[in-house]
């Protein structure tokens, strides 16, 4: 396989899974092993964080008339903290110290396929059941008397909420394989969320931690040791382009599907896919 197509595989693949509850992390890892790329590599490394910021440019082109709404709608007598940008800003802040203070475990862990293979199988028993157990409520609707959901929309969402969801948030950084869409929904949905504000704040808290994560990582690629021998050829540079264009467009479509199917369908399915993917993994490893 030739590089440009195996830069739009690997695209396909980041675009895919970086915003379902399924891992991208473990996808790419799986996917590289499969390739037999040298992840050492400071070519490689760049590529992996290139291709992960073309997914989270999606974010807030797709969103973009909802931030402009969450910047001029009026707060509505709430305190800026209390603000839906001001919460996400929040569970950012709750996930980033512990992560950054644990970011030689994760480098360790990131390694590891029975970590990821244990991640993906605990992390989809863990969704399976906290979406079964929310789904009456889903189906009573908001009208429903005793609804255990409280939260239907984000702008209801409350600072405990946030932070709760901040620190599930911690365990996809540890345990790579858990998924931070998988940590964050179903924190959401065992804080008394929908479905539907879970997967929004999911959204909109991993565009800063996204970009703060790669953007740490690039950091530390470029200053790295082996940091001369990252000049790509104009090869090279093709190789990354199509990487970061096909992870937009097939991040940017995994988006406005997962919205639409939650609504109707729930996480079981990517639950029952967690599961088997990682039964497989711990299988192969």
């Amino acid at each position: 396989m030739n590089d440009y197509l195996r830069s739009a595989v690997l695209g396909i693949v980041e675009g895919l899974t970086e915003f379902l509850p399924i891992s991208s992390t473990a996808h790419l890892r799986l996917v590289e092993a499969a390739f037999h790329l040298d992840l050492a590599d400071p070519y490689w490394k760049t590529y992996t964080i290139v291709i992960q910021l073309g997914a989270i440019l999606s974010l807030p082109v797709y969103f973009r008339a909802r931030i402009a709404g969450f910047l001029t709608v009026p707060r509505g007598g709430r305190p800026i903290y209390a603000h839906p940008l001001g919460l996400v800003l929040i569970a950012f802040v709750t996930t980033a110290i512990p992560a950054f203070l644990l970011s030689k475990v994760i480098g360790k862990n990131l390694e590891s396929l029975t970590v990821i293979g244990a991640a993906l199988l605990a992390g989809g028993v863990v969704m399976w059941v906290v979406d079964a157990w929310r789904a009456p409520g889903e189906k009573a609707g908001p009208e429903s008397p005793g609804n255990p959901i409280r939260t239907w929309k984000m702008e209801e969402m409350t600072v405990g909420q946030a932070v709760w969801i901040g620190a599930c948030q911690i365990l996809s950084a540890v345990f790579p394989g858990t998924s931070r869409s998988m940590a964050t929904i179903a924190g959401g949905q065992l804080a008394r969320m929908s479905r539907a504000a879970a997967l929004e704040f999911s959204f909109f808290l991993s565009m800063p931690t996204m970009v703060a994560a790669t953007g740490y990582d690039l950091l530390k690629t470029l200053l790295g040791r082996n940091s001369g021998a990252l000049r790509p050829d104009l090869h090279g540079w093709v190789v990354l382009a199509i990487g970061f264009g096909v992870s937009f467009v097939v991040a940017y479509g995994s988006v406005a599907a997962l919205m639409a199917w939650v609504r109707r369908r729930g996480f079981v399915p990517f639950a029952i896919y967690r599961i088997l993917l990682g039964a497989a993994v711990l299988l192969w490893r």
